[in-house]
């Protein structure tokens, strides 16, 4: 996380300019955060927050600060992926990304076992998120399959971070603070509905098979033969 200074800062160079350059700003930002590697220097959730704030305010609608959030974050990653898909080795010899080499090989390997969950996951996690659609290209992982999971991770994660600062107003640092636990929140959630509604799936399932199998036929008796 990023310290109270730089949040600070941030807030203070967002309210200084108008309400096009604000959407601008956010848009390039969210973008450039998966696109451009930009969130190894500015995390993307703080951006959003901080708009947040903005919009609590008045210079900003908050409903387009989602929507904008949401489109930005999708193509970005898409980009991203793009990027990984076509110039996989030169991403990886990245000196940024080096230094994080053994967890960038580990989630490689999930994602080529569990890809669209990796992806989904990936965008509640700082860094993750910044790498993510990289590795999706690299892993050569189907771009339909990616682009559901982008999505639908790319929505829940704008329309949050978004209401978080709208809501938040003044409390900005100690949201800032907590917003990764805000991030847990969200996964632990969303995990604990799929695993639930996979166990109710299965016990379903179990059930029709038992009542579709056909009850064991009762032994036949051998005729006795006449003496």
């Amino acid at each position: 996380m990023m310290s109270a200074s730089i949040i600070s800062f941030v807030l203070h160079e967002i309210h200084s300019l108008p309400g096009p350059l604000v959407y601008g700003l956010v848009a390039l930002l969210v973008f450039g955060e998966t696109a451009l590697f930009v969130g190894f220097v500015l995390p993307g959730e703080t951006t959003v927050i901080v708009a947040g704030v903005v919009a609590s305010q008045g210079s900003i609608n908050i409903g387009a600060l989602c929507v904008l959030v949401v489109i930005s974050s999708i193509v970005g990653d898409s980009v991203g992926y793009a990027i990984g898909h076509h110039y996989g080795d030169r991403l990886l010899s990245l000196k940024v990304l080096q230094k994080h080499r053994e967890e960038l090989d580990g989630a490689l390997a999930g994602m080529q076992r569990r890809g669209p969950i990796y992806v989904f996951f990936g965008r509640f996690t700082a860094f993750l998120r910044a790498v993510m659609p990289g590795l999706a290209g690299i892993s050569r992982m189907h771009y339909r399959r990616f682009l559901i999971a982008n999505a639908a991770g790319g929505l829940i994660w704008g329309v949050a971070f978004s209401l978080f600062g709208y809501f938040g107003g003044s409390q900005l640092p100690k949201i800032e603070r907590y917003s990764g636990w805000a991030s847990v929140a969200i996964v632990a959630t969303i995990v604990f509905t799929i695993v639930g509604f996979d166990i109710v799936r299965r016990r379903a399932r179990r059930r029709r098979r038992e009542s579709a199998s056909p009850p064991e036929s009762e032994p036949r008796s051998e005729p006795q033969s006449e003496p």
